[in-house]
């Protein structure tokens, strides 16, 4: 890659997304940051379908671009985005999704942004959901975020001390990831049907702790597909149980009490959900009041496991 302004490494880890993982090498293909700037990562994480192949003929037909495929055996985006970020050259690093779709700007915009904000440490940007074949109608803002919905701010931003980027469009300095030592592999996120998720917290609140400043910009967005098919109560249940999974392993890793407090604040946040599927109901819309309560009722599960 040329050395000239800040060049720049996007990990993208995939596991069965054959049907999607063109467009996301496609829109990476087509940027306005001079291709010798960037670089691609794709990391294969055991998928069995044929995602391998479609991204064998992508990297055969864009030859004259930076597009590097190789496999991860150890199950898990933890260990798949650490190995895409280990091989990696660029100064920032930058993690998407295999089902996500950047604007032809993404890549510009984020070398701008830290060229601008010598301070960034880290940085997250919009991501908007893609139903297909639309939104379903029980589909509410504090359900969303299972899916990757995520719009933290209108203007650029600091997060707040608890907040973070989400993995499908999180970027961070190289040797910042280096210090951290990457994800948290206790942490893999999915392992076959179970999930142990919380990954991009824990690896932004550990980079929080070093000092560094993480932003957000609402301007550096990509789409995320969402099959509406897929979303089955037995999926969402794996994906909330997921999260509280992953608390489980972040406070057990701090302490017992932090373990605790964490089942209050979970009860105190399945209490406010009562009364937020409540206040749906009686403004008309009965579809949305039990998936926000289910919600909460599963990752209080996956907490207790």
């Amino acid at each position: 890659m040329s050395q000239g302004s800040l060049s720049i490494s996007v990990v993208i880890c995939t596991y069965n997304r054959a049907a999607y993982i063109y467009d996301a090498m496609e829109s990476l293909a087509n940027q306005t940051l001079d291709k010798t700037a960037f670089e691609v990562i794709i990391v294969n994480n055991n998928s069995t379908d044929h995602t391998a192949q479609v991204c064998l003929d992508f990297l055969a037909a864009h030859t004259d671009y930076h597009f590097h495929f190789l496999n991860e055996s150890k199950q898990g985006a933890s260990f798949a985005r650490n190995t895409g970020a280990a091989l990696a050259k660029g100064e920032l690093l930058c993690f998407m999704d295999d089902d996500a779709v950047a604007g032809k700007d993404y890549l510009e915009r984020i070398v701008q942004f830290f060229a601008l904000h010598p301070d960034a440490g880290g940085l997250g940007g919009k991501i908007i959901p893609k139903y297909i074949p639309s939104e379903p109608a029980w589909m509410s803002y504090y359900v969303s975020s299972m899916v990757g919905n995520f719009d933290y701010s209108p203007d650029v931003v600091v997060f707040s001390p608890n907040r973070y980027p989400l993995e499908s469009n999180m970027i961070i300095r190289k040797k910042d990831f280096d210090a951290i030592a990457g994800f948290n592999t206790a942490l893999p996120g999915v392992v076959g049907s179970l999930r142990i998720g919380g990954e991009g917290k824990d690896f932004f609140m550990r980079l929080k702790a070093l000092g560094r400043v993480v932003y957000y910009d609402p301007a550096i967005a990509v789409d995320h597909v969402v099959e509406v098919s897929k979303l089955t109560p037995a999926y969402l249940y794996r994906v909330a149980s997921g999260m509280g999974r992953g608390e489980k392993v972040r406070m057990k890793e701090i302490g017992n009490l932090a373990y605790y407090k964490k089942i209050a604040e979970y009860l105190f946040k399945l209490g406010a959900a009562i009364l937020l599927g409540c206040k749906y109901f009686l403004q008309g819309h009965p579809k949305k009041f039990w998936p926000i309560i289910q919600f909460r009722i599963d990752t209080l599960k996956g907490l207790l496991e």
